[in-house]
């Protein structure tokens, strides 16, 4: 999946400063194509629908400069969830949300060849749902299966219906810590570029220059230690979109160490030789999996409407291969 992929879809408009008092139901019945006002209704009381990031009641009339946002009139998808007790590393949890820490190798969502051992199997048993409930509400984002670190879940519809606005409106605060292919020119920057699937290989994606093709894409680095061939960076999301950060920093020449899906799996910087590639062959063995962890995650509770902060620290495999990179650079330039 992604760095950030959203299970959802929303509808956001904006009434105009004319607009005559107007109920919810009616106005976007006269606005979304194929949708009836009974699933409208069904969608205001589910508290899918927002006015001005609260929920309404049906009899209540839009006004002008009302911003009304509908999650998803599609019905939600049923999957039969095999509820399983997988250990799940919970860092907070409230009546509202929970924020755990995804280890590596978990896959988040059952799909094709991935039935069971997910994080949404672990979910159900841990939440007591029946096997036959719906997946909703508690994927609000999903991050890849050998990505690690901090994912919010929602326990309600209005929990997912406030989390589920900030995460479209990126005022969700994320941040990654990567190991990265060589040394940056500029410590600091910006890369930005539509990123859509690739057309030779449709599990893949890239950057493209046409701005007709794929979705928005901005994701901001900083170095934070350099080890010869390699680059410790943070990177923070302005958007989420699938691989994002994998696939931008392989467009900026600085694949992820190990990324397989990407090419980051073999020498990528420095001259091979018998020493150097054993070296790294034995780091893709301590971690053998895209060096990428979510590290922070900041937004405002959709209860509280306080602004919550969370914070994990790198698995012990990144650890490892950290302090690997740390020791041998102080002894080796690599040079041959």
């Amino acid at each position: 999946m992604t760095e950030e992929s959203t299970p959802f879809t929303l509808f956001t408009f904006t009434a105009d400063k004319g607009q005559e008092p107007f109920r919810i139901d009616k106005f976007l019945t006269d606005r979304i194509q194929n949708v009836t006002r009974n699933r409208v209704q069904q969608a205001i009381e589910d508290q899918k629908v927002l006015v001005n990031e609260l929920p309404v009641k049906s009899n209540y009339k839009v006004r002008p400069g009302d911003k009304v946002t509908v999650i998803s009139f599609e019905e939600p998808r049923s999957l039969e969830v095999l509820p399983e007790d997988i250990p799940l590393d919970i860092v907070f949890e409230d009546e509202h949300l929970i924020i755990l820490n995804k280890q590596a190798d978990f896959v988040v969502h059952p799909g094709h060849g991935n039935y069971t051992g997910t994080l949404v199997n672990a979910l159900a048993h841990y939440m007591g749902v029946e096997p036959e409930g719906s997946i909703r509400p508690w994927l609000v984002h999903r991050i890849d299966k050998d990505t690690t670190g901090l994912m919010v879940v929602a326990k309600n519809e209005p929990a997912m219906a406030k989390l589920a606005v900030q995460f479209k409106n990126h005022s969700i605060e994320r941040t990654y810590n990567a190991l990265v292919w060589g040394l940056f020119k500029e410590k600091e920057g910006t890369i930005e570029g539509n990123i859509a699937r690739s057309n030779r290989d449709r599990k893949l994606f890239m950057v493209y220059d046409d701005e007709e093709i794929g979705k928005t894409a901005v994701t901001h680095y900083k170095v934070l230690e350099e080890f010869n061939y390699v680059s410790l960076i943070e990177c923070k999301l302005e958007t989420g979109r699938t691989h994002q950060i994998r696939v931008h920093m392989k467009h900026a020449g600085h694949t992820l160490f190990n990324d397989a899906y990407y090419g980051g799996n073999k020498i990528l910087k420095g001259v091979v030789f018998s020493k150097y590639k054993q070296f790294v062959e034995n780091c893709f063995q301590i971690m053998p999996r895209q060096a990428l962890h979510a590290k922070s995650l900041g937004f405002v509770h959709p209860h509280s409407g306080q602004w919550v902060q969370f914070d994990s620290e790198l698995p012990e495999d990144f650890l490892q291969v950290l302090e690997k990179w740390r020791a041998i650079s102080k002894v080796y330039n690599f040079e041959g």
